[in-house]
C-alpha cells in the first residue's frame, strides 16, 4: 500500500483528486494483483451478506444460545414506528440495524466481521441506516465499505482492532471510527473531513474496556455496537460541520495503542473485570457455566472435600 497513516491516505486522495474509496480499490488491486472488477464484485457479496444479517435481526425471533441477548432490534424498530423518538429517525435506524447484526452474530448467524465479529454491527448499522435517508444506490454503499476498509487498514497496522489486544476501544472504537470516516465521504465530505471524523470517533472511545459477561460476546457488546453507530454518525456530523479534531487521527490511533498496552489484562476480554465482574455478571456466568469449583470437578481437577 502507498499509505500507512491516515494523513498519507488523505494526501494521496487530495493529490489525485479522488475519494478514499477509489484509493483503496486501486491499492487493493495493486497489492493483490486481482483486477479491480473482481475486488468490487467481492465487496458486493459482502454487502449482500450484511443486508441479510440486518434483515434477520429486524424480522426474525433472534435469541442467543445463552439467552442473554436477542429481540432488542425488533423492539427498537417498533419504537421507531411510533414516530416519536428522542434521538431521531436517522440515528435510531442505524442503531437498530447495528443491534440487529450483532444479535445475529451472538446467535451464531452469518455476519461480516467489520473489523471483528464482536464489532460487526457498527458499519452495516450506519450504512443501512443512512443509505435510504441519503438516497444512495448500492454502488455508493460498496464504496462506503472500501472507505471504511482503508481506515481500518491503517488502524489495524498501527494499533489494535481486537478487544483481547486493546480493549473495546480497539474493537467497537475502531469500527466506529471506520464508519465515521465513510459516512463523511458518503454524505459528500472531503477526505480531510473524513480524517477528522475518524479522530473524533476514536477519541470518544479511548479507554473503553472489553468486559464480556460470562465471557460471551453479547453483554455489553450488543449495546456497545449501538453506541458505536450513534458515535459514528455524530462524529461525522461534527466533521461535516467543519469542526476539526485538535489531535490528528494518526496521533489518536497512537494514543489508543498506548492506552491499550497500559490497560490491565482483566479489562481485555478475559471476563475478569468491568461488567463481567459485577454481582449480576458473576451470577450469569455461574448460571451458564457453573462455579470454578464445579468446572474443575467436571475436569477431575478438584476432589470432594
Amino acid at each position: 500500500m502507498q499509505f500507512s497513516t491516515i494523513e498519507e491516505l488523505v494526501q494521496l486522495a487530495e493529490a489525485q483528486g479522488q475519494a478514499i474509496a477509489d484509493i483503496m480499490i486501486e491499492e487493493e488491486a495493486l497489492a493483490t494483483g486481482v483486477p479491480k472488477e473482481k475486488i468490487i464484485s467481492k465487496m458486493f457479496q459482502h454487502l449482500d451478506t450484511m443486508e441479510k444479517a440486518v434483515q434477520r435481526g429486524l424480522t426474525e425471533e433472534i435469541r442467543s444460545r445463552s439467552g442473554l441477548t436477542g429481540g432488542d432490534a425488533r423492539k427498537l424498530e417498533g419504537y421507531l414506528r411510533q414516530g416519536s423518538t428522542l434521538s431521531g429517525q436517522r440515528v435510531l435506524q442505524a442503531v437498530s440495524r447495528a443491534i440487529a447484526t450483532n444479535e445475529v452474530n451472538a446467535a451464531m448467524g452469518t455476519i461480516v466481521a467489520t473489523p471483528t465479529a464482536g464489532a460487526s454491527g457498527v458499519i452495516p448499522g450506519c450504512l443501512f441506516g443512512l443509505a435510504g435517508e441519503l438516497g444512495v444506490d448500492r454502488d455508493v454503499m460498496v464504496r462506503f465499505l472500501f472507505t471504511s476498509g482503508a481506515i481500518g487498514y491503517v488502524i489495524a497496522n498501527r494499533s489494535f482492532i481486537s478487544g483481547a489486544a486493546g480493549g473495546c476501544q480497539a474493537e467497537v472504537g475502531s469500527a466506529s471510527a471506520m464508519a465515521a470516516g465513510a459516512i463523511v465521504e458518503m454524505a459528500g465530505g472531503t477526505p480531510r473531513q473524513s480524517a477528522h471524523a475518524v479522530a473524533i470517533a476514536l477519541k470518544n472511545t479511548l479507554g473503553l474496556v472489553c468486559d464480556p459477561v460470562a465471557g460471551l460476546v453479547e453483554v455489553p457488546c450488543v449495546m456497545r455496537n449501538a453506541m458505536g453507530a450513534s458515535n459514528a454518525i455524530v462524529s461525522a456530523d461534527l466533521a461535516l460541520a467543519g469542526i476539526e479534531s485538535i489531535i490528528p487521527a494518526d496521533e489518536v490511533i497512537g494514543a489508543m495503542y498506548r492506552v491499550g498496552q497500559a490497560m490491565p489484562g482483566t479489562l481485555k476480554e478475559t471476563a475478569l473485570g468491568g461488567l463481567a465482574a459485577t454481582p449480576t455478571g458473576e451470577r450469569h456466568r455461574q448460571r451458564l457455566f457453573g462455579s470454578s469449583h464445579e468446572r474443575a470437578e467436571e475436569k477431575g481437577g478438584i476432589q470432594d472435600e
